[in-house]
């Protein structure tokens, strides 16, 4: 072999198989996908949030949708009272809580309804807001119209849950709402005891109902004999705070007219120790209602 014949270095033979060639780490990848995933799930919760928060927005509610929640109520109705049916109201008003710091609008339309029970006695409801009614029992008795009964309902959007409550109240006889014989001046007692499904123990609203006097009004064209109420009531209990409402009724069948109101109440809620706030007013558009 000549100088020139020099055989090339030989290569160590490979102990890995083709097969066997290490891979690159993927756990990057995998944490991108991870990233991919909560970011998903975090957009679809916010979609799903602002959908159900829009949805459940305090808007008026109309008046064929009152029409198509309204039931004749009992026949033979005994005792002067409204033509059954849904009234026309106007008005505005706010709805306040300062825990969690919340607001909602009433009106500016506001559907009254009325339905017969039977043996004298008959429903209204007034709807503020798609999320806020308040539905009062009258009854005629010797002495006059009194509340038997009162339920009052609000719904509340906190982010996408929705919160409701249900309060119901019945009423003492002799709470008065357009007494048969009156005096300018006159006051009588009135007092109301229920309970709510969101707060704990019973609330009393007592206080005294006094009589201003009588007015004519004229109501989409129509001239009304209308009687003017002061209720003064202050709640105790489970909530506690004035309440305040200048109140115009029907003389002839006791038809809410007119009523200006404000509450200012601290309760317990699901969210802690918060304040209520609602002022607000409503007067009667017309004395033909929509059945």
């Amino acid at each position: 072999m000549g100088p020139l014949d020099v055989k090339p270095a030989q290569r160590p033979a490979s102990t890995h198989s083709d097969d066997e060639v290490p891979k690159r780490p993927v756990r990057h990848h995998r944490i991108r996908w991870a990233l991919l995933g909560v970011l998903v799930v975090v957009a679809v919760f916010i979609i799903v949030s602002l959908i159900l928060n829009f949805e459940g927005r305090a808007r008026p509610l109309s008046i064929n949708e009152a029409t198509s929640q309204y039931h004749p109520g009992a026949s033979g109705a005994t005792g002067p009272h409204p033509a059954p049916g849904v009234y026309s109201y106007t008005g505005t008003g706010t709805d306040s809580l300062t825990l969690p710091p919340l607001s909602q609008p009433q009106g500016p339309t506001l559907p009254g309804t009325v339905e017969l029970q039977g043996r004298g006695c008959w429903d209204f409801r007034i709807d503020y807001s798609t999320n806020h009614w308040q539905r009062w029992t009258y009854c005629w008795r010797p002495a006059g119209l009194e509340e038997t009964a009162e339920q009052i309902w609000q719904r509340w959007m906190v982010g996408p849950v929705a919160v409701t409550n249900l309060s119901t109240l019945h009423c003492d006889a002799g709470s008065m709402v357009l007494p048969a014989v009156r005096t300018v001046g006159q006051s009588w007692p009135i007092r109301c005891t229920g309970t709510s499904t969101e707060v704990s123990g019973k609330v009393v609203s007592a206080g005294s109902y006094r009589f201003l006097g009588e007015a004519t009004r004229t109501i989409g064209g129509h001239k009304v004999r209308a009687a003017h109420f002061i209720r003064q009531r202050t709640l105790s209990g489970a909530q506690i705070g004035p309440e305040h409402d200048d109140v115009w009724f029907d003389a002839a069948t006791g038809l809410p007219i007119e009523n200006r109101r404000s509450i200012h109440v601290r309760t317990q809620t699901p969210f802690g120790n918060s304040t209520y706030t609602e002022n607000g007013e409503l007067k009667l558009a017309s004395l033909n209602p929509v059945k």
